[in-house]
């Protein structure tokens, strides 16, 4: 049975889409752009955008009763390759301070993102 997930620690959708989608025991989250839920702001460079995108996926993460540790599977979408050594160092540092060992991955250039941004992610997780 699919259990439709929201959480207002976590940007409203933007589209005809849930913030994610329970079933079973896995976790599958749409698409996360860097807008920050409090302000609505985006931020203009790809470290804050990277850092509020994994922000909001924790926030939707949480309200399902899920952890960090159960992220299998993340999927990276951003308009510039060249700047994935600083995607790496936030997304790295976000794991390792939340305990996490890296979930498997996938990182697709793209030419063009909602509202313009630079990076949108989107997770799968498992909880028994």
């Amino acid at each position: 049975m699919n259990v439709i997930v929201k959480t207002k620690n976590a940007p409203k959708p933007i589209g005809p889409y849930s913030q994610a989608i329970k079933n079973d025991n896995f976790l599958f989250t749409s698409g996360q752009i860097p807008i920050d839920v409090n302000s609505g702001i985006i931020p203009d460079n790809i470290s804050e955008q990277t850092y509020v995108v994994l922000k909001n996926i924790k926030s939707i993460i949480i309200a399902a009763n899920y952890n960090i540790q159960d992220i299998l599977k993340i999927t990276i979408f951003t308009t510039n390759l060249k700047k994935i050594h600083i995607i790496n160092d936030i997304y790295e540092k976000f794991f390792i301070e939340n305990k996490s060992l890296f979930p498997a991955r996938s990182c697709i250039e793209v030419q063009k993102l909602p509202k313009n941004v630079k990076i949108e992610m989107e997770a799968i997780a498992f909880k028994k």
